[in-house]
């Protein structure tokens, strides 16, 4: 089923919506959830948690795509739920390698401000057209899919140091391009 015709279930609210958004992008959602959180129980809460948000969401916004519409809201859930599950002193995943890469050249607490975060997402998003296509999605599938790098590497047929020192690189190029703009 298109996602056109998903959305105006979703607005005429047909039940429907849900299994057929499920169909369709439910794997997609429970991965994006796995990397981030290390129980499985955990992570089809979380997809179940993304159908009620986008039931919600629905009658508001109407995205024009909707596998990043769902990836965003089940990204953010799945975070929340890991810092929820830290708190706990659980943890595990793949998302304190990633903020411990990422700390390099983007301080978590500096996010976290509402007009820094605006003008910091919108220099990373400029920094990411900018870099070749095949560096640009190595760079979202370990930032922002939270995948292993070994997972990385099977799906671009590279070995995983390649992708290990891509993502250096790409990371050394963010500082300094962030550090140009003036955010760092």
């Amino acid at each position: 089923m298109e996602d056109r015709a998903i959305i105006d279930l979703y607005w005429s609210r047909n039940p429907e919506a849900i299994r057929r958004t499920d169909e369709k992008y439910g794997r997609y959602c429970r991965t994006v959830a796995r990397n981030i959180l290390p129980d499985c129980r955990d992570t089809e809460e979380c997809v179940n948690d993304t159908w009620l948000k986008a039931w919600n969401a629905m009658p508001e916004d109407r995205p024009q795509f909707l596998a990043p519409f769902l990836g965003k809201i089940t990204r953010n859930l799945a975070f929340n739920r890991w810092r929820e599950g830290r708190a706990e002193k659980r943890g595990g995943g793949e998302l304190p390698l990633v903020l411990d890469e990422l700390a390099e050249c983007v301080s978590p607490g500096d996010t976290l401000q509402a007009v820094e975060a605006a003008e910091l997402e919108e220099a990373v998003n400029r920094f990411l057209r900018a870099l070749p296509e095949r560096e640009r999605n190595v760079f979202l599938r370990r930032y922002w899919f939270t995948e292993p790098a070994a997972d990385i590497a099977r799906r671009y047929g590279m070995r995983e140091g390649t992708v290990r020192s891509s993502l250096f690189r790409s990371r050394e190029k963010l500082r300094r391009y962030l550090e140009k703009e003036g955010l760092l």
